[in-house]
C-alpha cells in the first residue's frame, strides 16, 4: 500500500508540474496570437490577457491526454533511472501492479475533467467566443433551444434584435411564428415584428406577412401598426455563425447536454453531434488511462537496455496516432457514417486493449 501511494503521490506531481507548464506556454504563445489577431481593434492588453485565461481552459482540455503521456514517461523513466523498478521486481512485485497507481490516478483524473473541468471549459469557451465577437464587431451572436421554442439574438454597435421562432429547419436559417423585438443601442426598445415565415437571406431576414409594431416612447402601437406581405430585416448573422453558435457541444457543460439533447430532438434539429460528444466525454477517462499505458508499455524498462529515445518517441507517435483515430471516429459519428455509440466508445476500448497487448508482450509479468 505504501509503495502504491508512493507511485500515485510521484505520477500526480508529475502530472502536475506538467499541466502548469504547458498552461504557462500555452498563454504566452495566446498572448502574442491574441495582440497580433486585434492589433487593428481598440483593446487593451488587460482584456487582451482577460481573453487569454477565458481560453487557456479549453486548450489545456484538449491536449490532456498527451500530458498524461508525458507524466508517465516522466514517472518511469526517473524509475528506471534511480533502479527503483530494478528493485521492486526483485521483490516480486510485477509490472502490471506497479502500474496500478498510475492507472487510479489516471482515472480520477478523468472523473474530474469530465465531472467538474468540463462544465467550467464550456462556461469560459462561451465567454471567450462572446467576448472575442463583441471586439471584433461590436455585438454578440447568441443561438439557443428552450422548451418555448429557437431563441437567436443578433447586434452590433447600433443595436440589438432578439428573435424567438416556435420551430425551424435544421440548419436554422427559416423560422416558422417568428417574433422579433428590435432593441436600440441605448437599450430600449424600437419596434415589435411578428411574422408566419423568415428566411436568411445574405444580410438580411426576408420575412413574409409580418405586422409591425412600433414601440417608441409616446407612440401608441396598436394605431401604428403595419401589416407588410413582405419585409427584409437587416441581420448580423448568417448560416456559419448559427451553426458554429448552434452546432458546438463543447460550449455546453455535460450535465446538461441530455436535456440539450432532449430539446433538439423534440425542436425537429439533429442531436447528432451532441450526441457524439457527449458518448465520447463518458468515455474520455478510459481513454486516459489507455494514455497512461501506452507509455509505460515503451518506458517499463532499465535504460541500461538503451534506445531511450526511441522509445519515448515510439510512445508519443503511437499516443498521437490514437488521439487522431479518436477525431477521425468522431467525424465519421457526426456524419452519420457509424453509430454513436461505436463512435465514442471504439476508439478508447481499442486503445485500452492494444495498450494491455504491448504490456503483456513486452513485460514477463
Amino acid at each position: 500500500m505504501i509503495l502504491h501511494l508512493y507511485f500515485a503521490r510521484r505520477f500526480l506531481r508529475i502530472f502536475l508540474g506538467l499541466l502548469a507548464v504547458f498552461l504557462m506556454m500555452s498563454m504566452l504563445i495566446d498572448v502574442v496570437e491574441h495582440l497580433r489577431r486585434l492589433s487593428s481593434n481598440d483593446v487593451s492588453f488587460a482584456q487582451v490577457l482577460h481573453l487569454v485565461l477565458l481560453n487557456a481552459p479549453q486548450g489545456i482540455y484538449q491536449i490532456l491526454p498527451l500530458i498524461l503521456i508525458l507524466a508517465t514517461v516522466a514517472l518511469f523513466l526517473g524509475l528506471a533511472r534511480s533502479s527503483e523498478l530494478v528493485v521492486v521486481r526483485a521483490a516480486g512485485r510485477s509490472a502490471l501492479r506497479s502500474l496500478l497507481s498510475p492507472i487510479f490516478v489516471a482515472f480520477l483524473i478523468g472523473l474530474i475533467t469530465v465531472g467538474m473541468v468540463n462544465p467550467i471549459v464550456a462556461s469560459t469557451s462561451k465567454r471567450y467566443a462572446d467576448m472575442l465577437e463583441r471586439f471584433r464587431s461590436g455585438g454578440v451572436d447568441v443561438v439557443s433551444v428552450s422548451r418555448e421554442g429557437l431563441w437567436l439574438r443578433q447586434g452590433d454597435g447600433d443595436g440589438q434584435t432578439v428573435i424567438r421562432a416556435a420551430r425551424s429547419n435544421p440548419q436554422a436559417t427559416e423560422l416558422f411564428d417568428v417574433t422579433m423585438i428590435e432593441y436600440a443601442g441605448t437599450g430600449g426598445p424600437e419596434r415589435r415584428i411578428e411574422a408566419d415565415w423568415a428566411k436568411l437571406i445574405d444580410g438580411a431576414w426576408e420575412l413574409r406577412n409580418a405586422r409591425i409594431w412600433p414601440l417608441k416612447e409616446g407612440l401608441n402601437p396598436e394605431a401604428q401598426v403595419q401589416a407588410l406581405q413582405r419585409v427584409e430585416v437587416p441581420s448580423t448573422l448568417t448560416e456559419a455563425r448559427i451553426r458554429d453558435t448552434f452546432g458546438d457541444p463543447s460550449a455546453i457543460p455535460i450535465w446538461e447536454l441530455p436535456t440539450y439533447i432532449r430539446l433538439l430532438t423534440e425542436a425537429g434539429f439533429s442531436a447528432r453531434r451532441h450526441a457524439v460528444w457527449y458518448q465520447m466525454e463518458l468515455a474520455r477517462p478510459i481513454f486516459l488511462i489507455a494514455m497512461v499505458l501506452i507509455a509505460a508499455a515503451f518506458t517499463m524498462r532499465h535504460v541500461r537496455f538503451g534506445k531511450t529515445g526511441v522509445a519515448v518517441l515510439s510512445a508519443i507517435m503511437l499516443g498521437f496516432a490514437l488521439y487522431y483515430i479518436r477525431n477521425f471516429a468522431q467525424i465519421l459519428g457526426e456524419s452519420g457514417q457509424i453509430s454513436v455509440m461505436l463512435a465514442a466508445w471504439a476508439p478508447p476500448v481499442a486503445s485500452l486493449l492494444l495498450a494491455l497487448g504491448l504490456l503483456l508482450h513486452m513485460e514477463d509479468g
